[in-house]
């Protein structure tokens, strides 16, 4: 089978080879219908850039970093996991391909960003579970190599991110709770540090004194993102004097609500009878969990799509009118709270 050319794409989609290109390379300046026209030709044709003549004539890298942090044996994150099929999937669709490599969280092998970048092995990075004064976000402002983060880090520094309006959703979570008729609100959490889990938590403070409640501190049970901190939180809220148990449990994600579920279970409680309970992300398996759980969806999908196309238009030094994009997530309500 003859390999698919560009001339093949711009004669699908009416327009010139030189725009086809252009499009392909985010370069040109058409509007959103010739756009959608030339890439509906790549879709329909299976067009696939011949990148390594591409690279050839231009010394530039088909490629973007992400980095994976160390993580413990057999770690689950499905946000992120979901994060990376997003951004790969619109990387591919605009002719480049994702680089993954290990490296810490704390800046410790920043020195990897510059020999890749300076090597031209990628063209920019994708940064993902961002903490307040990311040591990543700071080396790679400080050498000026493209990247995108999803989450944010330091409201002073300039660069570009995506993130899930995580106060928002923790909100709309309490409120929901609220409306319920529930007064006793727990909040199961991240270690402090984490700029997601500091946004969760002002949402949740935010709602109750908005109620008129202040929470207890022992109402607030941190730790790292598992089940068993999820289970360790409910035996420790159940351990608490009857005036002090809470009706509620909020959790900062799904997968530590699993954990408390599988808790309240143990004990013999049913949650959305005994105890609500909600988590934070939507991960599909919540939909099956027994009873199904409520939660706040994220648009993994439009995430990836933002954050590929702030990094493209930072790798060919077009403008970016707006660097920080924030999104707005959706609580699902289901039979647990």
């Amino acid at each position: 089978m003859a390999r698919v050319t560009l001339k093949d794409v711009a004669a699908k989609a009416g327009v010139s080879y030189q725009t086809v290109s252009k499009v392909l390379n985010n370069r040109a300046q058409v509007s959103e219908e010739t756009r959608e026209r030339i890439w509906q030709a790549v879709r329909e044709l299976n067009y696939r850039p011949n990148i390594s003549a591409r690279n050839l004539r231009t010394q530039a890298s088909n490629l973007v970093g992400y980095a994976w942090h160390g993580m413990p044996k057999d770690f689950m994150h499905p946000v992120l996991d979901a994060f990376v099929h997003s951004i790969t999937n619109a990387a591919e669709e605009r002719g480049y391909h994702l680089l993954t490599f290990t490296a810490n969280r704390d800046g410790g092998h920043s020195d990897v960003y510059q020999e890749l970048f300076s090597r031209n092995q990628v063209a920019g990075f994708i940064l993902a579970d961002t903490v307040t004064n990311d040591a990543r976000v700071k080396a790679l402002i400080e050498r000026q190599i493209p990247f995108v983060t999803f989450g944010q880090a330091n409201d002073e520094w300039d660069f570009c991110w995506v993130d899930v309006d995580g106060y928002y959703g923790m909100k709309i979570t309490i409120e929901h709770l609220l409306e319920r008729g529930h007064r006793r609100i727990a909040f199961i959490t991240w270690p402090e540090g984490s700029q997601s889990g500091a946004l969760r938590e002002k949402g949740y403070r935010e709602a109750l004194t908005a109620a008129g409640i202040t929470p207890c501190p022992e109402w607030i049970v941190r730790g790292e993102n598992s089940a068993e901190l999820g289970q360790y939180a409910v035996r420790r809220l159940l351990a608490l004097p009857a005036e002090k148990q809470p009706t509620a449990l909020a959790c900062v994600s799904d997968l530590i609500a699993i954990g408390a579920l599988n808790a309240l279970q143990a004990a013999g409680l049913v949650a959305g009878e005994d105890v609500a309970l909600t988590g934070f992300d939507n991960i599909p398996l919540v939909q099956y969990t027994q009873p199904p759980l409520t939660s706040v969806h994220q648009p993994i999908n439009r995430i990836g799509e933002t954050v590929i196309e702030l990094l493209l238009r930072q790798i060919n030094d077009e403008p970016v009118e707006q660097k920080n994009v924030v999104l707005l997530p959706e609580l699902i309500v289901r039979a647990s709270s």
